[in-house]
């Protein structure tokens, strides 16, 4: 049961920390908070969903598509609502603000659109089978959640460590004006960010949606509490900090599920979120930043 346990809650960790990992890179670098990033993960469920029921695409196949979809959507949100308040410097308040009344709109008129009824992946999307491995069992959907979580997240740690696009990303986030005059394209390497940061929301959409097979507009929303929850926790900014909370928050809503109740898992989040910051405001990996007067 225990075992079980812990790879259920391995399992709900990865996809929290994709889907945080998405968020924390957006503000650490483009240094805004992005209400329109729930939006992202909805869509990227979405768009898996209709390339696998209408085109009959396969599931491998849609979530890369559903990513790269997510992706360009967020190059087009950041592009019309924010680079102008980067030129010009404005408040993260602003930015906050203009994404909020963006991400209202945007819930607003996919629900008019889609409705606001589930959704389910057809049962041919995924096989139904289960392995076991002594006390556990896993099914086909579950591994592939937990592999292709793997893979994604492997990923962006290497382009963002190995690579000179990385580099450059690294750069922006230090010192924007200095990275400017060492030659980077500061507005090429945010729409970049963009991208990586909506197409990781993408894949978590699709993910939890394979996990859960309950797909509707608002599924975003829900995930917003625990973005800023992995974020905070974790340090912001902070690409590692974030998967290590990911995790945390995953094995914690699965042993409150199982021990407590369900009913009092939404609670965790919230709960994880203000005991880390009375014990240590910069999160569990954040560096506290020192000020002279």
């Amino acid at each position: 049961m225990l075992a079980q346990q812990l790879l259920n809650g391995l399992l709900l960790g990865a996809t929290y920390a994709l889907f945080a990992l998405g968020f924390t890179l957006m503000f650490g670098v483009l240094r805004v908070i992005n209400l329109t990033y729930g939006f992202y993960f909805s869509a990227g469920a979405f768009v898996a969903l209709a390339a696998t029921t209408t085109l009959g695409t396969p599931i491998w196949l849609a979530l890369p598509l559903a990513a790269a979809v997510t992706g360009l959507v967020a190059i087009v949100v950041d592009t019309l609502l924010l680079t102008r308040l980067r030129r010009v410097k404005a408040a993260e308040l602003t930015s906050l603000m203009v994404t909020l009344g963006a991400a209202l709109a945007l819930y607003a008129a996919s629900s008019a659109w889609l409705g606001t009824d589930i959704r389910r992946f057809p049962p041919w999307v995924i096989s139904a089978q289960a392995y076991s491995l002594g006390d556990v069992r896993i099914t086909a959907a579950q591994l592939l959640i937990l592999g292709a979580t793997i893979v994604i997240v492997g990923l962006l740690i290497g382009l963002m460590r190995y690579s000179r696009l990385g580099l450059s990303i690294r750069a922006v986030a230090e010192q924007p004006d200095a990275a400017g005059l060492m030659g980077i394209n500061t507005a090429r390497t945010a729409a970049i960010v963009s991208f990586l940061s909506g197409a990781a929301a993408g894949a978590a959409g699709v993910l939890i949606g394979l996990n859960f097979n309950a797909i509707q507009p608002y599924m975003g929303e829900d995930m917003m509490l625990r973005g800023f929850c992995v974020i905070i926790v974790g340090g912001l900014g902070n690409i590692g900090g974030a998967l290590a909370a990911g995790l945390l928050l995953g094995f914690a809503e699965v042993f409150t599920a199982a021990t407590i109740g369900s009913g009092l898992k939404e609670a965790v989040a919230f709960t994880i979120l203000v005991l880390v910051l009375w014990i240590r405001p910069a999160g569990l990996f954040g560096r506290t930043s020192l000020s002279r007067a």
